[in-house]
């Protein structure tokens, strides 16, 4: 029995290393003959190839540039070169080109990199950070914020949103004027073109703040709209961002000449702490905290961005003391600051761990509130691994009303479609994972065995 076993595992390493390493030419024949074990451990292994292949590859690019031969000289950088003897677009052979020399002055960075657990976007933010710092960060403070951004940056459950947060707290730490590029609306650009055949091309770059009003404004206007008679909407993802511009555009044509909705600012939430706020919004007509003689209070020595002996803010914690929009993410505290100046401001109150205290439990519907209060904890879809944005989820009772579960926070956990079908209908899953609300009053996912033997519970990645 044992070497039966054996056997097994030795073809089922054959066949992974088989596929990764030979053409693609049949690859979907050869994988449907397969276990669906074998094929995820392909796809992982393979993605492992790519991130290997790609260190290679600037490395290899990067010598190119220091040591040209003939042919190489014949072109504008070896980034133009590669493009021009690959399909890469000249834009993506000049970035390799410029992380390979942007890595030799960075050798922590190159070797985790060239070791696999870094990819190339994430590389050239660390880069970009530690080549452009913010201006009050001493000298002395980059390896600690360096590792900082690498320890965000490695491993599965990295995500650019979560070492964007790493950014941005360390921009703050060491706050300046500068005007972080997510932010910098001197950089905004919008080409509109008309193309030969009649059609109109769009192109365009915009700061963090302005996309968010877009991506508010185009979210329920390009949600999938099945047919009348059931099926599944058959757009694109594409051609629903198409349709839904031009629906915003027909609205604002039909109601501008009117004044109907005139003068209102495209709603855009962003999250805040209260303490934070209230302590930085010099320019709204609020009470401030003062002292026993009547002074405001500064920051105290602790706040000191000079300061070497650093508390490396833990990214698992609420308390950022950054701005969080539901589609592009994080905010700086000073763009926040500013937009919080003329605003309309909600409050949503949360214990210690972060979590929002119930309202209005007695309504099978989740009310206005709670839904507030649920974005606010939760971000998005809580499902571990998804990404998908506040405005797409739905609001799941963890123990179903009709069963006498209760509409309140510790019952209530946002969803995506996706996940939300998982929970409630989809053969052969439903009831396999389990949602439990921890002692932080925080949601945590159980695995069935079948996925992990020992049903470690997990938390929510979208949680910060």
């Amino acid at each position: 029995m044992e070497r039966g076993v054996l056997m097994t595992i030795d073809i089922t390493d054959d066949a992974v290393t088989d596929v990764v390493n030979s053409s693609a030419v049949g690859v979907r024949a050869r994988l449907w003959r397969l276990h669906p074990t074998d094929v995820r451990e392909i796809a992982i292994t393979a993605s492992a190839e790519i991130l290997r292949l790609e260190a290679i590859r600037v490395a290899a690019v990067d010598t190119l540039t220091l040591n040209p031969d003939e042919q190489v000289l014949c072109y504008r950088g070896t980034g133009q070169w590669l493009a021009n003897h690959t399909m890469l677009q000249i834009p993506a052979g000049r970035r390799i080109a410029a992380l390979g020399k942007a890595l030799r002055s960075f050798p922590e960075i190159e070797d985790q990199f060239d070791s696999g657990d870094l990819t190339f976007e994430h590389a050239a933010l660390i880069v970009a950070f530690c080549e452009s710092p913010p201006k009050g960060m001493p000298d002395a403070a980059l390896p600690y914020c360096r590792d900082t951004l690498l320890a965000a940056a490695s491993g599965v459950e990295a995500t650019t949103v979560k070492l964007r947060y790493a950014i941005s707290v360390l921009e703050h730490m060491f706050e300046s004027d500068d005007v972080p590029p997510s932010e910098d609306t001197d950089r905004n650009e919008l080409r509109i073109s008309a193309t030969l055949n009649g059609r109109v091309a769009v192109r365009g770059d915009f700061d963090g703040v302005t996309g968010e009003m877009l991506l508010s404004a185009l979210s329920n206007l390009s949600m999938p709209t099945p047919a009348t008679d059931g099926t599944p909407d058959k757009r694109s993802a594409a051609t629903r961002n198409a349709d839904a511009m031009a629906e915003l555009i027909r609205r604002y044509l039909d109601n501008a000449a009117t004044g109907i909705d005139g003068g209102q600012r495209p709603h855009l939430n962003v999250h805040i702490n209260a303490k934070d706020l209230a302590y930085h919004r010099e320019c709204a007509a609020v009470a401030g905290t003062t002292t026993g003689d009547g002074s405001t209070p500064g920051p105290s020595e602790d706040d000191d961005p000079g300061m070497l002996d650093l508390d490396i803010p833990d990214l698992d914690k609420q308390d950022l003391d950054v701005g969080h929009m539901p589609w592009m993410g994080p905010l700086s505290i000073g763009r926040t600051r500013m937009i919080a100046c003329d605003c309309m401001l909600g409050t949503v109150l949360l214990d210690e761990n972060g979590a929002p205290l119930d309202v209005t439990p007695l309504k099978r519907l989740v009310t206005a509130a709670q839904r507030t209060a649920l974005i606010a904890r939760d971000k998005g879809c809580a499902f571990p691994g998804c990404d998908c944005v506040p405005a797409w989820t739905d609001a799941h009772h963890i123990k179903h009303w009709a069963k006498g579960g209760p509409t309140v926070m510790d019952n209530l956990v946002l969803l995506c479609r996706t996940h939300h079908t998982l929970m409630h209908r989809k053969p052969g899953f439903t009831g396999q994972w389990e949602i439990r609300i921890g002692t932080d009053h925080l949601p945590w996912f159980i695995p069935p065995p079948g996925i992990d033997p020992d049903q470690k519970p997990r938390r929510s990645t979208t949680r910060i």
